[in-house]
């Protein structure tokens, strides 16, 4: 069954000797134990994560020289799988974590693309939907310096993405370790995604992905239905709370009181993006922590924050304290950033794990300072 979940009970008959009743009756035995999961004879593997989200392909286009808006610039393009949801997967996947992909692709020669390319680095792609519409694509304009200047994304696929689709999952999601989503889902699809892993007290943290997604996340965010993680910038921050801007995010109380709203609507830990700043990470019991972003050559950014949350999911399910595996995803996002890849196709937790050693230090008066609250 691992070499092929979606083999016939009559191949695994005749592959072992005996009859399709016998097989029939040792697989129902296995769904009962839930060590079989969903659609085909999926195995249930120890901390495998379940993503769910967009999958779409990437179009990164970048300048040569400064941009000049309003008239043609000269640059490079380049085409790869893309998808907050499908770059966090392939990011944990070569991390090492078992991790299983639910996404919408279009039955057009780009979508096998995307799922032959994706499949590739490890992800299992089981219960990824081939719908009617083309298999979205994000095209990203970058500056000479790496920056994003713009992007439009053609996400019809993801939006068609209900509950319907996702139903055929309900026993892999219901026996992930973990479950992380994508905020390009449509409400719905989050709902029902929540509802499982909350009735079967699955883990589950959500990127809210942009300030109109978050937007619509918000009513989402109940003390009934609980929350691991939320990792937002400060912009969807704003948008979760309901607080459209802050006055300065290096005002630490107005970002404290924002998140303390999100804990008091279920979520435990609260990470927020602060760009160059680094991040904050607010946990009910434990409180807040600041953490600096580690220094890197930024070939190109697309990519960093799925790195980011990839390499937190992969640390939380080691072992690691949300803290460490906070500090796990910035390593993970600066390795990914010094390239133009949009996952790092030789990120390995050896090279997460050389990133985040520091360097030795003389006289340990020199050592920077610790910056928790």
């Amino acid at each position: 069954m691992r070499r092929d979940p979606l083999s016939g009970a009559q191949a695994i008959a005749d592959a072992l000797g005996t009859t399709r009743a016998a097989v029939n009756v040792h697989l129902s035995n296995l769904g009962k134990k839930g060590a079989i999961l969903g659609r085909g004879y999926i195995l249930r593997q120890e901390h495998a994560v379940v993503v769910v989200g967009g999958a779409n392909v990437d179009v990164k286009v970048r300048s040569l020289a400064p941009l000049a808006y309003r008239t043609s610039n000269p640059g490079q393009a380049h085409t790869s799988p893309g998808g907050v949801a499908r770059n966090v997967a392939e990011n944990l996947a070569r991390l090492g974590t078992p991790t299983h992909l639910i996404a919408a692709v279009g039955q057009d020669p780009a979508g096998e693309r995307l799922l032959s390319e994706t499949q590739a680095t490890g992800v299992r792609i089981d219960h990824v939907h081939r719908c009617a519409q083309p298999t979205g694509t994000y095209t990203a304009v970058l500056d000479a310096d790496g920056e994003l200047a713009v992007a439009v994304a053609d996400m019809a696929a993801t939006d068609g993405l209900g509950p319907e689709h996702l139903q055929p999952a309900r026993e892999l999601i219901g026996n992930a370790s973990m479950l992380v989503l994508d905020g390009n889902l449509s409400s719905s699809a989050l709902a029902y995604a929540l509802d499982i892993a909350s009735a079967a007290g699955v883990q589950t943290v959500i990127d809210p992905v942009s300030v109109p997604k978050a937007a619509l996340l918000a009513p989402l965010l109940a003390a009934g239905r609980p929350v691991f993680a939320v990792t937002p910038n400060v912009a969807e921050l704003g948008a979760l709370t309901g607080r459209d801007t802050f006055r300065d995010i290096s005002q630490d109380q107005e970002l404290t009181e924002a998140v303390a709203v999100l804990h008091e609507r279920g979520v435990q830990y609260v990470w927020v993006r602060l760009g160059e700043r680094g991040s904050l990470l607010s946990g009910a019991e434990e409180g807040v922590t600041f953490l600096d972003a580690p220094p890197a050559e930024v070939q190109d950014v697309t990519g960093a924050g799925d790195a980011m949350l990839g390499g937190f999911v992969h640390a939380l399910l080691t072992g690691e304290d949300p803290v460490a595996a906070a500090r796990y995803g910035h390593a993970a996002a600066a390795l990914t950033v010094a390239t133009t890849a949009t996952v790092r196709p030789d990120l390995t937790p050896r090279l997460v794990e050389d990133a985040l050693t520091p360097p030795l230090v003389e006289d340990a008066r020199h050592a920077p300072p610790r910056r928790t609250t």
